[in-house]
């Protein structure tokens, strides 16, 4: 039985009489982005059902971050799964809990909010900080989560479900590259400009 030829010796290759393009190395959409200075805001379905999208990035939009490229998908069962590749990897931690059916309760079939933030280097760990705890309920006031969270950890345990926690943002470069990918696509690149800083106006503007 004849061997398929590995993809990434060549652009173009024949495998069975059908011209195969190779796939670009992984990321290389998107090379060139300073990742270190953007982060992919989603906000999760509690967020959306209860009215809250605008309060979650007003209050990002205030802390200094450029938000944009706001859009409402769908989520589809792919993009649940890899965006908590984590939770699948480690869901023997969790034996009570049926993780990828957990996913799909929370997001699949449900409506999302995706925006971008676009901040100085740091952004990311502030970011965490001003959402808050995972758990609401042990959130610091002034946090999103602290102030607009409902839900509980004890209550989501007890349901055997995940915690409604409003939004999530990508913890580093690397996950800000992955999230982009997964909540927006390739295709959508044009997304990850940098914002211009307005320029001061001169005495002859006046």
């Amino acid at each position: 039985m004849a061997r398929r030829p590995p993809l990434d010796r060549v652009r173009y290759r024949t495998w069975r009489g059908c011209a195969v393009s190779r796939k670009p190395p992984s990321g290389a959409v998107v090379e060139g982005i300073d990742f270190g200075r953007w982060v992919v805001i989603l906000c999760k379905p509690d967020a959306v059902e209860r009215g809250l999208v605008d309060a979650v990035l007003d209050r990002i939009a205030a802390e200094g971050a450029t938000v944009s490229g706001r859009r409402e998908v769908t989520a589809q069962p792919w993009q649940a799964h890899v965006h908590y590749w984590d939770l699948l990897v480690d869901a023997d931690w969790y034996p009570d809990r049926d993780i990828p059916a957990c996913l799909d309760d929370t997001y699949v079939g449900r409506r999302v909010a995706v925006a971008l933030a676009y901040g100085e280097p740091g952004i990311h760990a502030w970011l965490r900080r001003l959402l808050g705890h995972f758990d609401p309920t042990q959130a610091e006031p002034g946090t999103i989560r602290g102030d607009l969270g409902n839900d509980s950890l004890e209550a989501a345990l007890a349901e055997k479900r995940l915690v409604r926690n409003l939004v999530h943002t990508s913890d580093d470069p690397d996950a800000a590259r992955r999230d982009f990918g997964t909540w927006f696509g390739a295709d959508r690149r044009a997304l990850l400009t940098s914002p211009r800083i307005p320029l001061q106006p001169t005495p002859a503007d006046n």
